[in-house]
């Protein structure tokens, strides 16, 4: 059985802790309104933009002169994934599972004879993934100096896949995070980037409301949108994942809290069952010495 200093200092290292977790619940808490808001702003800039590309891109498909970013190069044997996760951990399951579905991804397409390349977003992902697919990962996009996500972060990262596109480094790119739905949950998703993952007119959000003329012709149009469009699908992503960070780690620091709550209350009840044998112990010694006497 430990002794009472032992017990001490163990309740005193728990309680420490727990001040560190809850402090941790509350700055998550506090981070996630604001990343909440952030991510939920987007989201009709998004379907927005999807709706005006679907009305441009219609007549487009399946033509030949077709922009690249929305035909695609007519191949299907290269896919880059974008695998975006957060800079550090204390977050719950939220890393894991992003990365356990791109993992799933490209254990499908290698299984299927294709190429797989790899571009990290956090350093979390590259983490998880470097283990068994060190080879494909190309490089690691570092955001630990980002305090505040803007849309040249996002920008930035955009170039990079088209750079990498424009040189045939890939056929198809696959960007994957965490759609933020509520406090408690965290969905990973996958989304097409390359080629344009394009809904009908009338299926995007927004879209069917009107008929719009344009005063360009939809060729020039999409030479400016698209490429915007794919840097707005990273940053939206980005926003997605910072709110669902946020989220899963104002519940795992709520968990950790309340379980060193528990902790604390065990290891109490054994102090004072250790103290109290230990002066039963003394007592009854002092009896027997004095009837010894």
């Amino acid at each position: 059985m430990p002794s009472l200093k032992a017990l001490r200092n163990r309740i005193a290292s728990v309680k420490a802790t727990q001040k560190i977790t809850k402090a941790m619940q509350m700055v998550a808490a506090s981070k996630l309104r604001r990343a909440q808001a952030a991510a939920e702003a987007a989201r009709p800039y998004a379907a927005r933009m999807n709706a005006v590309l679907a009305n441009l891109a219609g007549p487009m498909q399946g033509k030949d002169d077709a922009p690249p970013l929305l035909a695609g190069t007519g191949r299907d044997q290269t896919h880059l994934l974008v695998v975006c996760t957060a800079e550090r951990g204390l977050c719950g399951a939220f890393n894991s599972s992003i990365a356990r579905l791109a993992r799933d991804h490209a254990a499908k397409l290698m299984a299927e004879g294709k190429d797989v390349k790899i571009l990290c977003v956090g350093k979390k992902g590259y983490d998880a993934l470097r283990r068994i697919y060190a080879k494909q990962i190309l490089e690691v996009v570092d955001l630990r100096a980002v305090k505040r996500l803007a849309f040249s972060d996002a920008d930035a990262i955009g170039a990079k896949v088209r750079a990498l596109f424009e040189e045939g480094q890939f056929d198809v790119a696959t960007v994957f995070y965490s759609e933020f739905r509520s406090v408690i949950s965290q969905v990973p998703t996958a989304l097409q980037l390359i080629p344009a993952q394009i809904p009908e007119a009338d299926e995007a959000p927004g879209g069917g409301a009107g008929i719009y003329e344009y005063e360009a012709d939809e060729e020039s149009i999409l030479a400016d949108l698209l490429p915007r469009n794919l840097s707005v699908q990273i940053f939206r992503a980005l926003l997605e994942n910072a709110a669902s960070e946020m989220g899963a780690k104002m519940t795992a620091m709520d968990s950790a809290t309340r379980n060193a709550g528990d902790m604390i209350n065990k290891l109490t009840l054994n102090y004072n069952r250790s103290r109290q044998a230990q002066i039963t112990k003394e007592l009854i010694e002092i009896i027997s010495g004095a009837e010894a006497l």
